[in-house]
């Protein structure tokens, strides 16, 4: 017996020495290989185990480890790092950047994926693509750029945005613009308030599978912008330039642009009418129609006459051409003035080159635990038409800090002021004599743009504006038949279409991890666009002239407000099988407001407020709406050894735009890819990933007016009665 009480004694310190022995603290520090900088928050994992660890903001660790184990390290955009222990106690270890997978990461809904896991249908644009694209809206750098994405554009106006669908028309009678999403947050602003030169991508979502996560609003597509932050590294400090000339690009018909030619396809016209539709003989209609061809408008004539013919003959000889002694330019003396008349190029007249110029200034850095990207950027741009001019001062601040190892905080903050002027109001509407664009189409070249003295220089107004042919006799009492009455290009140099104003959107979050495999996030986004806008009718010249003039003032203010809890569930089982799921609720709310009111008599146009102008044109009116949108969703990734991959998801959505019986509605969808390349027996060197992947799911639209559940009513004026 007392042998035995020596011998036990003896084998359990002998079992817990070679314990001991089998373990090791390992410690070291982990860098980025390229800037030799401290990776902070690496995670380390001992392969076979769940033991596990993290680095600190320094980049320092230590863990316990078999003496023969081994350790793996990784971090979020580099590759893993394999180290054996082999009985050291101390590792330092580099990581190398992996800029493949920093490639191919894709924004998603509430989330990122990587191109192979993601079993939806999306396209990413990167910023060097972006920043290629010199306009003052960012969404037309995806044109040409991703499959299935239509951009239409019914204006040329500066700060005008383009019309996008994505995968065709998704509505008969509902809107079909797609829903923009900017850093995780919806975002209902002006695209021509965020500066191009601040995106780091543009992930266009356009199935089921991509977008059945935003519910009621992801029919037409969605568009996650994300904004530019720090790198780990350097500070870096970027200065960027843009010089460019803007000029009419789009080529015109083949048209007649020959005044000559125009007076022999008049007369060539007139002539075949008279003699097929009235019966006239080869000279009589010869006669009549060289008669008429310059005439009044009600004898069938063009109205002007702008070259000079020898006395006794005729514009166009009975061969239906120009008469070879006449020349362009006439000189008339009507009640005692003298007046030159010639035919003008009016798409000369009304286009011009014009200069754009950007600069914007970035500096991106890490101190410590911090991110920080500042950038300011400033865009004038002018437009290929008198009274279009932009201006844009754009800036914005970013800020991301690992506050502890389990909680991470950030905000982004964008700020714009702009000012944009647009003299062609009516563009868009080709009928319209305000539309400077279809206007110089219509008119005949054959007719002057300005009123000329009889040395051909233009004649000025007692207020020192250039006078402008109308067309209503005021040129040498002539009247054009097209277009009488109006000028588009005296419209654009003296009417006003002025829009400015200021423009906040902000996002702020935190992020704490938890329970090893848990990550919560609150996200919370805010935006608020302010436009004040002045439209000024001149009251010297056109349809306005004889109120006046008409000064119209209007205000309008949109904010927004998201909210959106997150939580992340994600492990590893058996080193082959990856399970993620995410579990959220979002409620976005939005309010718009506008005021406006105009008068009319102007003192000047110099005066451009309501108190320049005497008369009341009792037109005052404002407005507001509202509009709501709450949801829960959930979503489950599977995939296993990174070539099956499985999702599925699902959303409870509410919308304030349908009625209260009607408002919730289920959207879901499910998917599944087949990464073949990456199975063992597939061996083809020129295939870099072949994939098959499929979904289906459903998806919501509430882009349509607000209220259209219930009976609306209007109140009107009767002489002073409800």
């Amino acid at each position: 017996m007392k042998i035995l009480k020596f011998i036990l004694p003896g084998l359990l310190f002998l079992v817990t020495s070679m314990a001991q022995a089998q373990n090791l603290t390992v410690t070291g520090v982990v860098k980025d290989s390229s800037t030799d900088e401290p990776v902070p928050f690496a995670s380390i994992r001992v392969d076979g185990t769940m033991t596990g660890g993290m680095t600190d903001i320094d980049g320092v660790y230590s863990i316990s480890a078999p003496a023969d184990g081994v350790l793996i390290f990784s971090s979020i955009g580099y590759k893993d790092t394999v180290v054996p222990v082999e009985g050291n106690a101390k590792h330092d270890v580099l990581l190398a950047p992996d800029t493949q997978m920093l490639e191919e990461t894709i924004v998603v809904a509430f989330g990122t994926a990587t191109k192979e896991s993601f079993t939806g249908s999306a396209t990413v644009v990167k910023s060097e693509d972006i920043t290629k694209v010199q306009s003052s809206d960012v969404t037309r750098a995806l044109e040409g750029m991703v499959a299935g994405v239509q951009m239409t554009t019914s204006s040329g106006s500066l700060g005008s945005s383009p019309s996008i669908q994505i995968r065709g028309t998704s509505s008969i009678s509902a809107g079909t613009a797609p829903l923009y999403v900017v850093d995780g947050v919806p975002y209902s602003g002006d695209m021509n308030n965020l500066n191009s030169s601040d995106i780091e991508s543009m992930t266009v979502l356009k199935d089921a599978a991509s977008n059945a996560l935003y519910g009621a609003r992801g029919a037409n597509g969605v568009i996650m912008i994300t904004t530019k932050k720090a790198k780990l590294g350097e500070a870096k400090v970027s200065v960027d330039a843009k010089w460019g000339l803007n000029t009419k690009a789009l080529k015109s018909y083949d048209y007649i642009t020959d005044a000559g030619q125009y007076y022999e396809t008049h007369y060539n016209s007139l002539y075949n009418y008279y003699r097929l539709e009235r019966g006239m003989s080869n000279e009589e209609a010869n006669v009549l129609a060289a008669k008429n061809v310059t005439g009044a408008a009600a004898d069938g004539g063009l109205g002007y006459l702008t070259f000079t013919v020898p006395e006794g003959q005729n514009l166009i000889g009975s061969n239906g051409k120009l008469n070879p002694y006449a020349t362009p330019g006439r000189l008339v003396n009507y009640m005692g003035e003298q007046f030159w008349l010639q035919p003008d190029d009016w798409m000369d007249a009304t286009y011009k080159n014009s200069l754009r110029q950007e600069y914007n200034v970035s500096v991106a850095g890490t101190t410590g635990n911090a991110q920080i990207f500042a950038s300011f950027g400033y865009l004038n741009n002018k437009a290929i038409v008198d009274g279009g001019d932009m201006y844009r001062y754009t800036a914005r601040l970013r800020a991301d800090y690992q506050a502890k190892e389990w909680l991470k905080v950030g905000m982004n903050m964008g700020y714009t002021n702009f000012n944009w002027n647009n003299g062609n109001s009516d563009e868009g509407s080709a009928g319209s004599v305000g539309n400077i664009f279809g206007f110089a189409t219509m008119v005949a070249p054959i007719y002057p743009v300005f009123l000329r003295n009889a040395d051909g220089s233009i004649k000025y107004d007692q207020y020192g504006n250039k006078r402008f042919d109308f067309g209503d006799g005021s040129n040498a009492g002539l009247s054009r038949p097209i277009s009488g009455n109006a000028n588009a290009l005296q419209t654009v140099t003296l009417d006003t279409n002025n829009s400015e104003g200021n423009a906040i959107n902000g996002t702020g979050y935190f992020e704490i991890k938890f329970l090893k495999d848990f990550t919560f996030t609150f996200n919370a986004g805010v935006g608020v666009d302010e436009t004040r806008s002045t439209s000024i009718n001149n009251m010297y010249y056109g349809q306005f002239a004889p109120n006046g003039g008409i000064i119209s003032k209007s205000h309008g203010r949109s904010f927004y407000l998201n909210l959106q809890q997150l939580l992340n569930w994600n492990r590893t089982f058996a080193d082959y099988h990856n399970v993620t799921v995410l579990l959220g609720h979002e409620w976005y709310m939005s309010n718009g407001a506008s005021l406006g009111a105009s008068k009319s008599k102007m003192f000047s146009l110099n005066n451009t407020e309501l108190g320049g102008a005497v008369i009341d044109g009792q037109a005052a009116s404002s407005g507001f709406s509202t509009y709501n949108n709450e949801g829960y969703f959930l979503r489950a990734q599977y995939d296993y050894q990174n070539r099956i991959f499985a999702s599925a998801s699902f959303r409870r959505d509410a919308s304030s735009r349908f009625h209260p019986d009607h408002r919730w509605g289920n959207f879901w969808s499910v998917g599944g890819g087949w990464l073949i390349n990456q199975e063992s027996w597939f061996n083809v060197s020129w295939i870099d990933m072949l994939k098959i992947k499929a979904s289906i799911g459903s998806q919501g639209n509430d882009n349509i007016a607000d209220y259209l559940y219930t009976d609306m009513y209007s109140i009107t004026n009767s002489d002073g009665e409800i």
